[in-house]
């Protein structure tokens, strides 16, 4: 256990929720930014990533639920799950919409599945030791992708450029919608890996594993996007793409991603040091899906 203990900030904690929206995408262009496939298809792979990544945290959180003894961790475990079943279940229904548009995703998406459901999956081990170790550090590889979905969450909800741009306010909507319950429960994962093991080499293992596949994997995703996108016909992609693109704002800036990096391994940090979930309440009150789920509940 670490010596230092996190110290989290009480006031950013909210009772979590999960929202049951939906989107129309009929009407949403595949270059959904106009004039910037690139763009575009980098966020895009949230599409690809995400479903079989919130369906795997679902499944391990599951398993993990026993071994919870505080009631109010209990509780915020219970919200994420839910929220993030229907995050899943949101991006999820936005892959017949490329396909209607002449992307099928399902070479890439096969791919995810594999690596959520086989490498990282549950394993024959016996009852034990091991079977508890590999249920930890799948605990810990999820607060370490869960630093980066706040951070990605945050962001978009500042992204004031993507508006400027003209991006399809539905995409927008989604995104946002999800980003502001990113930042909602940007805590609840680290919370749990603290009260289950808590272990910092464990922390920095994991992180870097979490870091490195998710680097991987997104670079991926956007190479398939623009080499099989039907109205590209001389596909590229590089680093330089993105960093521009992040000083212009239509991304996340690079060197805000890096300075995220220390923060997470600093060894008194909490999740509820960052972000604002005032900003995101503001966001999900006028949230056009937040609002029509609201008073689909209230009918």
């Amino acid at each position: 256990m670490s010596n230092t203990q996190p110290r989290p900030v009480e006031s950013e904690r909210i009772a979590l929720k999960a929202r049951n929206v939906s989107f129309s995408w009929e009407d949403t262009p595949l270059h959904w930014v106009p004039g910037d496939p690139f763009t575009t298809h980098t966020i895009n792979v949230l599409h690809l990533l995400l479903p079989a990544g919130e369906r795997w945290f679902v499944h391990v959180y599951k398993q993990v639920l026993p071994l919870i003894r505080d009631d109010r961790l209990r509780a915020d475990v219970v919200g994420f799950i839910g929220q993030e079943a229907m995050h899943s279940q949101a991006h999820d229904e936005v892959l017949p919409h490329l396909r209607d548009q002449g992307l099928d995703p399902t070479p890439y998406t096969a791919q995810v599945d594999w690596f959520f459901e086989k490498l990282l999956g549950d394993r024959t081990l016996p009852p034990g030791r091991a079977r508890r170790w590999w249920l930890l550090e799948r605990v810990a590889l999820i607060a370490a992708i869960e630093h980066y979905t706040a951070f990605l969450g945050d962001w978009v909800l500042g992204a004031s450029e993507l508006d400027r741009r003209g991006a399809d306010p539905t995409m927008l909507d989604l995104l946002r919608w999800h980003g502001a319950e990113e930042v909602e429960h940007r805590s609840v994962a680290f919370d749990l890996f603290q009260h289950v093991d808590g272990g910092y080499r464990r922390r920095v293992r994991t992180w870097a594993t979490a870091f490195s596949a998710l680097v991987f994997l997104w670079q991926r995703g956007i190479r398939f996007f623009l080499e099989n996108d039907p109205t590209l016909t001389d596909p590229k992609a590089s680093f330089k793409d993105f960093y521009l693109r992040g000083r212009q704002g239509t991304l996340p800036a690079t060197g805000d991603m890096l300075r995220s990096i220390p923060r997470y391994l600093g060894r008194g940090y909490h999740p509820s040091q960052d972000c604002s979930t005032a900003q995101a309440v503001a966001y999900l009150a006028g949230s056009p899906a937040a609002l029509a789920a609201q008073k689909r509940e209230a009918a």
